[in-house]
């Protein structure tokens, strides 16, 4: 498979080696994330932090209370840490960004598997939340900077991929230790937490820092470097770098500096602020967030014989999303249709589910359609919905305050997410509203209501480099006429240059000939 410019996917295989290092920061988050809704289902897990009950088809349950805070409590930290992520990022830039999300993780894990008090498990949840939030964070703002246009929406499909499989290894890791009756139990998964933040601490180094950020930070020469190295050995990367730093260049006389105020200090940025943020929240809007975190805790609520194994289903689900859209939908699809698409069929099909739990919740048949449209759903969900609502946030800030931008939409849907695993328990446990597969009468119109968004207000900028993106915005153009600009600022460029040189080729011909004639006429002369 080859690019626009005529490489091939071999041509860019130190590409493929840097981003895959990174890339393995939201397999962490995933794990983390498909781990520890599995933890709540468990026997062992409850044993130390929860309680007997009848009501329960385990014969155990967790306050809800409890439930929302070992779940919220992780989102809750991965806010803090991508609100904040702008000012350490400019100073000390991604890798060294991750570096420290690794020890932070270290940590935090050390905490969670020491304890069997219930406050120092919150503790350890909201810590490794800010390891999370810096792992989310800065891999993406990593992949949106380095890759090239053209394969920006293969790394990013490869982001959500690698947050689902390791949510799928997390589940899978759940079901093997879910039937021991000690806390070896919710240990075991616990302890691998440890494996791919050591690998990444092991490995950042040996990559080159993004070229935009070491090209923002003024230091061309090193950008210039770090694109010889990710790039084709025919391809221009000093011209590439140079057409990076016009871009800032353009920016910073137009605008006033690098701040949290200056997202919002002119309409331009102002607007591209707010479609990132929208963007993200996309994912918070389609309500997956409960199922994700709570899968195994949801599946048995709803009476689903062998939950755990029906949670792996689920996540191999997704995983086989991912590999349909890197396949297909990043070469063909269209985002903004993929996201309206996906959004729709997601409400839709919660919306069954809720109709179909409510008229016959103890019915055999109603847990085999709670699994088959979940199914459906994570498939739509992973499919059209979480790659591009990630992708528009990474790829829309303008430039010099991606990483602010880009942090704040983190933040922000991780507040979306907080909101939905925090809340969720007092719909679907049974302690409280006990509304199980009914939760989904609230998320139909949210989804209904964010796929009118996407028509109103997002973009379509696929194969567009973050410069052209620039450009459009600069534009002033609406919505749905990004698809169809062409843009012209690269190519003034190109000719200029030519016109140049053809300048001085004609000049350097006029010189060569009035020397000629000169000579000529001296000879004739002697």
């Amino acid at each position: 498979m080859s690019d626009n410019n005529g490489y091939t996917w071999r041509d860019h295989s130190r590409l493929f080696l840097a981003c895959g290092v990174v890339i393995l920061s939201p397999f962490q988050y995933g794990f983390d994330f498909g781990m520890i809704g599995g933890l709540q289902a468990m026997v062992g897990f409850l044993q130390v932090f929860g309680y007997r009950s009848e009501k329960s088809p385990t014969g155990w349950n967790i306050d809800t209370e409890r439930q929302q805070l070992i779940s919220s409590l992780m989102t809750l930290g991965a806010f803090i840490s991508a609100a904040t992520a702008g000012v350490p990022s400019t100073r000390f830039g991604r890798r060294m960004c991750l570096a420290a999300a690794c020890v932070t993780c270290f940590v935090a894990n050390i905490m969670m598997m020491a304890t069997e008090n219930i406050a120092a498990l919150y503790a350890g949840r909201l810590i490794i939340g800010l390891a999370n939030g810096y792992f989310m964070t800065f891999s993406q703002l990593y992949l949106q900077e380095s890759s090239t246009a053209e394969l920006r929406g293969v790394f990013l499909t490869g982001f959500n991929f690698f947050v689902s499989f390791g949510t799928l290894i997390g589940t899978i890791v759940d079901w093997g230790t879910a039937k021991r009756p000690d806390k070896s139990a919710y240990l075991i998964p616990l302890g691998l937490i440890y494996v791919f933040p050591f690998i990444i601490i092991c490995t950042i180094f040996f990559i080159p820092e993004s070229p935009r950020w070491l090209i923002l930070q003024d230091r061309f020469e090193d950008g210039v470097k770090a694109l010889e190295w990710l790039r084709p050995k025919r391809h221009d990367s000093r011209a590439e770098a140079t057409a990076i730093l016009a871009a800032i260049e353009k920016e910073r006389e137009s605008s006033s500096g690098i701040g949290w105020l200056d997202m919002f200090s002119n309409p331009v940025d102002r607007r591209r602020t707010f479609l990132a943020v929208s963007a993200v929240l996309l994912q918070a809007a389609s309500g997956a967030m409960f199922i994700i975190a709570y899968k195994a805790y949801f599946l048995s609520m709803a009476k689903v014989s062998d939950p755990f194994a029906m949670s792996n289903v689920l996540s191999a689900i997704s995983i086989l999303a991912f590999i349909a859209n890197s396949c297909i939908v990043v070469r063909y699809g269209n985002r903004r249709v993929l996201l309206m698409s996906g959004l729709l069929v997601c409400g839709m099909l919660q919306l069954i589910i809720a109709v179909v739990y409510h008229q016959a919740p103890d019915a055999k048949a109603t847990g085999k359609v709670t699994v088959g449209l979940t199914a459906i759903y994570m498939f739509s969900y992973n499919g059209m919905i979480s790659t591009y609502a990630w992708l528009s946030g990474g790829e829309i800030p303008t430039q010099r305050l991606r990483s602010h931008t880009f942090g704040l939409a983190a933040s922000v849907g991780f507040v979306g997410a907080w909101v939905t695993t925090f809340t969720a328990p007092y719909f679907i446990n049974p302690q409280s509203m006990n509304w199980g597969p009914r939760y989904g009468f609230i998320w139909a119109p949210s989804c209904a209501i964010a796929a009118t968004w996407v028509f109103f207000f997002l973009p379509e900028v696929k194969n567009r480099t973050l410069e052209e993106i620039d450009e459009m915005f600069e534009a002033r153009l609406g919505a749905r006429k990004f698809s169809s600009y062409k843009c012209v600022g690269l190519a003034r460029h190109d000719e200029e240059g030519t016109d140049r040189k053809s300048m001085e080729k004609e000049k350097e011909i006029s010189v060569f000939r009035d020397e000629k004639v000169a000579a000529e006429t001296s000879v004739a002369r002697d």
